[in-house]
């Protein structure tokens, strides 16, 4: 018997059609280990990237992208790394919580919890990452380490990304 996930993802789709944002004051593109990595792990395991950029940390910048990636048809997915953390400048997070429709409160509860066992220890808890729907597409957040972006994708999204896709795709 068929466990009612692996269902889902059985009739999930093959791909998704992904924005790369990576959220900076000092990156380029020729620096942006994260953003590259985010690229690289998605084109491995056959998802697309229609668009990447490397924006600074900005509160509306980051609202209009989302926002712009909502009204495009050929994006469902937005990933963005950095400006996740606990100092000033960094509003990644406010920005997209106040976005999204609907929260995915596990995907930064699981971060942090597998951050904190595997390396990071107690300084998991500075991290905001997130992940929630905004109209049509998955946002997902996380740090701009290329640590954090590596066990993120490798862990949590990556596995899943489909499925949530089938999820948002299904008809009431």
């Amino acid at each position: 018997m068929m466990r009612s996930v692996d269902e889902h993802k059985s009739v999930a789709p093959s791909s998704a059609s992904c924005m790369v944002i990576t959220v900076s004051d000092t990156r380029t593109k020729e620096n942006d280990t994260s953003g590259h990595l985010m690229i690289s792990l998605l084109e491995e395991r056959g998802h697309q990237v229609v668009h990447y950029e490397i924006i600074r940390d900005d509160y509306d910048e980051i609202q209009r992208l989302i926002k712009n990636a909502a009204a495009n048809s050929h994006v469902d997915t937005v990933l963005l790394t950095g400006g996740t953390g606990i100092s000033p400048r960094d509003t990644t997070w406010e920005a997209v919580k106040n976005l999204l429709h609907k929260e995915l409160p596990g995907f930064g509860e699981l971060f942090r919890y597998l951050s904190f066992a595997e390396d990071i220890g107690p300084a998991a808890m500075l991290s905001r990452a997130i992940a929630g729907i905004h109209n049509n597409i998955a946002v997902f957040s996380m740090p701009g380490s290329k640590g954090a972006v590596k066990l993120a994708m490798e862990r949590l999204i990556i596995p899943e990304l489909t499925h949530v896709l089938r999820e948002l795709r299904k008809s009431t």
